[in-house]
């Protein structure tokens, strides 16, 4: 690995940020991630938000769309623990722990209670999109929820691209939070960036885990980054290629693409 970064934060007060695989990570603990959530972003311009973890980047590594937009990304936030074992070999030892999507949705939309934050939710199913928003409303009373769609298990047609749209810029959400799994929800926040003047972020299976649709690692699995042997024990055939498979190619990427701190 390279050479160790400086002290957290960096001396000219920006967040630093690390590259592995070839991916730029943004060195953000929960609560910076948060801040930087509610801060107030352009009026004329979106942004991208990215979860990443080891599948994110092993699909980025044989990818080079892929790994393109997660590089254009307004945010890019370390969502595995690997990440927070690079970061932290890098010098980065602020990163105490990952910025896990359920628990970065129900912070912002917390903490953005008092600033009258508007959300929407796009992804998932009719069924979990009305167990999670009542989940919502009720861990979070007065939450500002102004609109969710399960959107169809294919690619939208123009017409529905632009349906959709309009509907945001009709209903001025400040954070859409998206749950179409990596990389399809990748690949959709860096489109609508561009098309609406929100904060768009991949938040993966927060939708299933706070409805309770599907259940989450136990605390200490996730702290010692195993929660993938957790998940594979409970969906063998649905994510047996991606964790076996995609931390095979995220150890290989590290090996062929050592981690660096970027030079701010």
């Amino acid at each position: 690995m390279s050479d160790t970064a400086g002290p957290y934060p960096s001396r000219n007060g920006r967040t630093p940020s690390f590259t592995c695989c070839s991916v730029r990570i943004d060195a953000h603990t929960l609560e910076s991630a948060v801040d930087a959530l509610l801060s107030l972003p352009d009026p004329h311009e979106g942004r991208a938000v990215h979860l990443c973890n080891a599948y994110t980047l092993s699909l980025a590594r044989r990818d080079p769309e892929l790994r393109h937009r997660l590089n254009q990304g307004s945010l890019n936030l370390p969502d595995g623990m690997p990440l927070i074992w690079v970061g932290r070999r890098l010098g980065l030892d602020h990163l105490e722990g990952r910025v896990y999507g359920p628990d970065l949705m129900l912070a912002a939309m917390d903490r953005g209670r008092e600033l009258g934050l508007r959300h929407y939710l796009h992804g998932s199913t009719d069924e979990v999109l009305t167990v999670l928003e009542a989940e919502l409303r009720r861990r979070l009373p007065g939450v500002d929820i102004v609109g969710r769609d399960a959107p169809p298990f294919r690619e939208l047609t123009a017409a529905e691209e632009f349906a959709l749209e309009q509907r945001l810029v009709g209903l001025r959400p400040d954070i859409v939070w998206v749950g179409l799994g990596t990389p399809k929800q990748d690949l959709f926040v860096h489109h609508f960036r561009h098309r609406t003047p929100s904060t768009f972020v991949a938040v993966g299976a927060a939708f299933d885990f706070i409805s309770g649709a599907k259940r989450q690692a136990p605390v200490w699995m996730q702290e010692r980054g195993l929660e993938w042997v957790y998940r594979l024990a409970h969906e063998p055939r649905r994510l047996g290629r991606r964790y076996l498979v995609g931390n095979a190619r995220f150890v290989v990427g590290i090996a062929h693409d050592r981690p660096k701190v970027d030079v701010l």
